[in-house]
């Protein structure tokens, strides 16, 4: 817990993603990263010099199976307010369009949903579970399918909502997280969607993890020439060498 997070505190001062007052929505979809986000924001909560609060919300995506009520006990017991939003998300995704390819709409569908749900309770930043390997994948992705340098930013501000959008765990491995989630006995829940591991990002992922077994150190590399670069949002405004520090 202590060496996580210090990691999740470095990541919010580098990126001075967090600020006297501010009411954040954590997204928990019930998954080993959005879980683990929520239990390292809570402790984070006690001792860091900020003062802010916590939300949690889950959305139904209508998928028979999902049962987010040990969450709502997860949730009870840190003592943050949950909520569960009902949607049609995977009704508009896979009866109505029929989606060949339907990530990439079913997020879109999410975030907006998502950022509705923050600014209905009242919140003025969203956290969102991504990690260290998410944003290594997602460069990647980018550049071997678009053939662009890009990657979501640590820190996003929306200017259509006023909302920012926060990524506190960019310097944890997925690894690590989890065995946190394991160690902590977090109530994951199962996904039942379709398209789940079945993905570009899992080819991605996968190669990767072929490539880092040739050439040690390799997504160390990847990561630390992102903050390097002039990629926009991804400079420390500590100018810290983070990429050392990420935890296996």
């Amino acid at each position: 817990m202590q060496k996580l997070l210090s990691l999740v505190r470095r990541c919010v001062a580098d990126y001075d993603m967090i600020r006297d007052g501010d009411r954040i929505a954590v997204g928990v979809s019930g998954g080993k990263d959005s879980l683990s986000l929520l239990r390292l924001l809570a402790e984070l909560k006690t001792f860091y010099p900020a003062a802010f609060s916590l939300y949690a919300v889950s959305l139904d995506m209508g998928f028979d199976g999902m049962d987010f009520s040990p969450v709502a006990a997860l949730c009870e017991s840190l003592g943050i307010p949950y909520v569960v939003r009902p949607t049609q998300i995977r009704e508009i995704v896979f009866d109505i369009r029929q989606e060949e390819n339907p990530c990439s709409l079913c997020a879109k569908l999410r975030r907006g949903i998502l950022n509705e749900e923050a600014l209905r309770l009242g919140c003025n930043k969203v956290a969102l579970g991504h990690h260290y390997d998410d944003a290594v994948e997602t460069f990647a992705l980018s550049l071997l399918y678009e053939g662009r340098i890009s990657c979501f930013r640590p820190v996003t501000y929306l200017d259509r909502t006023g909302l920012t959008l926060i990524r506190p765990m960019l310097y944890l491995h997925e690894k690590t997280i989890a065995n946190f989630a394991r160690r902590q006995q977090l109530p994951v829940v199962f996904n039942p969607c379709p398209a789940d591991k079945d993905t570009k990002r899992e080819e991605v992922k996968q190669l990767l993890y072929e490539m880092e077994g040739r050439y040690p150190g390799l997504k160390d590399h990847i990561f630390g020439g992102m903050q390097r670069s002039t990629l926009p949002g991804w400079a420390p405004e500590r100018n810290t060498e983070s990429q050392n520090s990420a935890s296996e």
